[in-house]
């Protein structure tokens, strides 16, 4: 479904516009060109590396301290030098770079501080090496951000201007967070989360023209936009299987509905316009607020690959492509869960691996690693949010509560 008109664009900061338009022109802005980086060594770090050591993983797998990343969320690995770049629900957007290849960042600082970022929480990268970060209401374009992010100003363009992304009436801090990735179509995905709990039923119309509440698609010029997928109540994580090109993708489920209902939800899109039942139902429960479970279920409903347990908070996922782990992993499916905010009894925490079938479909899910949750005390020392692949097999793990970004590896045992 195409979609016709433009949101009204909201006002930016005259010092943001100003700087965003002398970067497009590359033109200097004035920022001070010495970026102060984070500090990588001391009490924090220490404190970090200490509970890294109450995580469980299977035998010969190995979890260490990577980078400390205030409130790091997802995250873009580089395609050709040793870094990466980590997105926040803040104002910044992290450059994490090992300079000498030993494992563990040297360096993590501020990516363009010069422009007024907003929740830029979703980062990925083109086939060719530029990279788009994916905000609450727009989306920027960086032509070769790795060889040029040493500095305040980079080139920039705009994929889609502030407030073009979702109406600027619908703007909320509920569910604001987008992801995004590049399809074998060489079109740009991005999640757009709802911002209710619930969507009132007059809100629906809006949001499928929209695709609030799904996933758009769009060229990397932002033309050509349409709604890929809909009933979806706020995913925060993607990726595309390579071996097939489908899409996969979490949802978070209802609120206020009890411990353990409604299932969170790791998808499947296999093609265009594919519905997956929200708000009539998530997982294997109906809706009840405005009385959706009323209304006979529509006809069309794509249903979930995997059902988790409730309220855990599935967000980031990716499949992993590396061959340092063992080939029960290899083309399988590595997804993160944030943990509990509201369950009588916290869970999640953890990160989850889901192996696939011949056919592409999932088989079995298990935890892969847990221990940020201490099931005595229930006091979360870690939530999980993003997981992505290294170059060299191992697999990255952002945390946005601890601030910090850790390794994993395996070696025989």
């Amino acid at each position: 479904m195409l979609l016709a008109g433009v949101a009204r664009a909201q006002p930016a900061a005259p010092g943001a516009s100003a700087n965003i338009e002398k970067l497009k022109q590359f033109k200097v802005s004035g920022t001070d060109l010495n970026i102060p980086p984070v500090p990588q060594e001391g009490k924090n770090a220490n404190a970090i590396r200490e509970n890294l050591k109450r995580v469980k993983l299977p035998p010969g797998f190995k979890i260490d301290l990577y980078a400390v990343v205030p409130d790091a969320r997802h995250m873009a690995v580089a395609p050709t030098a040793n870094m990466l770049f980590v997105g926040t629900r803040k104002t910044t957007v992290w450059a994490v770079t090992d300079r000498n290849s030993d494992g563990t960042a040297d360096e993590v600082k501020p990516f363009a501080p010069s422009l007024n970022f907003k929740n830029p929480n979703g980062v990925c990268w083109t086939r060719d090496g530029f990279l788009i970060v994916a905000e609450h209401n727009r989306v920027l374009n960086f032509p070769a951000a790795e060889f040029f992010y040493e500095g305040p100003d980079v080139a920039v363009a705009e994929v889609v201007p502030q407030g073009g992304l979702i109406p600027v009436e619908e703007e909320s801090f509920n569910h604001g967070a987008r992801t995004c990735r590049i399809g074998p179509d060489k079109k740009l995905y991005v999640t757009l989360g709802q911002p209710f709990n619930v969507p009132p039923r007059e809100k629906l119309d809006l949001y499928n023209k929209w695709g609030i509440g799904g996933i758009v698609r769009m060229e990397l010029d932002g033309s050509k936009r349409e709604v890929f997928a809909t009933g979806v109540r706020n995913s925060v994580g993607m990726d595309f299987n390579p071996k097939d090109g489908t899409l996969w993708f979490t949802d978070n489920q209802t609120d206020g509905m009890g411990d353990d209902i409604p299932n969170g939800e790791i998808n499947r899109a296999t093609k265009a316009g594919q519905f997956f039942g929200y708000p009539w139902i998530q997982g294997k429960t109906r809706i009840t607020e405005h009385k959706y479970d009323k209304d006979p279920l529509p006809p069309n409903v794509t249903a979930a690959q995997v059902l988790t347990e409730a309220h855990a908070a599935d967000l980031g996922l990716v499949f992993y492509t590396g061959r340092q782990f063992p080939a029960k992993y290899q083309g399988g499916l590595f997804s993160a869960q944030h943990g509990s905010w509201n369950r009588t009894k916290p869970n999640g925490a953890q990160l989850l691996f889901t192996s696939l079938k011949p056919d592409g479909t999932a088989d079995k899910t298990e935890v892969f690693a847990s221990g940020w949750l201490d099931d005595e005390t229930g006091t979360l020392r870690g939530r999980p949010v993003d997981v992505a692949v290294m170059k060299d097999g191992s697999l990255l793990v952002s945390d946005d509560y601890a601030g910090a970004i850790y390794r994993i590896t395996y070696q025989q045992p």
